[in-house]
């Protein structure tokens, strides 16, 4: 644990807990992309298959289960909640995200660290995490103007991933056998993607004005 990991830690879950407050306020998920939700799903889902089989502490398997658990409430909330899944946007979610699931399991059989099963499941999980974000980000830019607490979760969930890069550089200079080349490569790809929003974000929080992407 360095303090780069915290703070993507403590990011991660503050983007979590930003779109659960989103959706208990105001009792609506427009703006977010249910796809995007079932693919984190699939993610934590696939890399800690661990979860009961090894411990290493339980600040590890508390952020594990309270992941798992926040994605699945999600989805379920979107899908079959009486009142959230009536402003699920279904004609602007169209991304074809199976696309995405079948590709990144076909990397992780070929490029892993170990062919074991839960090797594969982990390369697999890094691989799609790095993409999941693709139908979120889709959608934000067909519906143009993106409300503040979506904004906010977008942003947060980008932050993320930026600070485990820092901790990536931080853990190959201190690490003498820090070998992660997947996550380090695929948290390249995954903060490229939100580029273009990071400059809309900067730019409406510098003008005090409402986040608008172009369509």
């Amino acid at each position: 644990m360095n303090i780069f990991r915290l703070a993507g830690d403590m990011t991660h879950l503050i983007s979590v807990l930003v779109l659960l407050l989103k959706i208990y306020a105001t009792k609506s998920c427009s703006g977010i992309s249910l796809k995007t939700q079932e693919l984190y799903a699939i993610v934590f889902l696939a890399r800690y298959l661990d979860l009961f089989s090894d411990f290493i502490s339980l600040y590890n398997t508390v952020m594990k289960l309270v992941f798992i658990g926040s994605s699945l409430a999600i989805v379920w909330c979107m899908r079959y909640h009486r009142v959230v899944r009536r402003s699920y946007d279904r004609e602007l979610d169209t991304f074809r995200y199976w696309i995405l699931v079948g590709a990144c399991f076909a990397l992780g059989l070929v490029l892993h660290e170990k062919f074991t099963f839960q090797e594969v499941f982990w390369a697999f999980s890094i691989y799609l995490e790095a993409v999941a974000i693709l139908p979120q980000l889709v959608l934000l830019q067909r519906s143009g103007n993106v409300d503040n607490l979506t904004g906010q979760y977008v942003f947060f969930l980008g932050a993320y991933r930026a600070f485990y890069i820092l901790n990536w550089i931080y853990r190959y200079l201190t690490e003498p056998h820090f070998t992660r080349w997947i996550s380090c490569v695929s948290g390249l790809v995954q903060t490229a993607l939100y580029a273009d929003f990071f400059y809309y974000y900067f730019i409406s929080w510098k003008n005090n004005a409402k986040l608008q992407l172009p369509a």
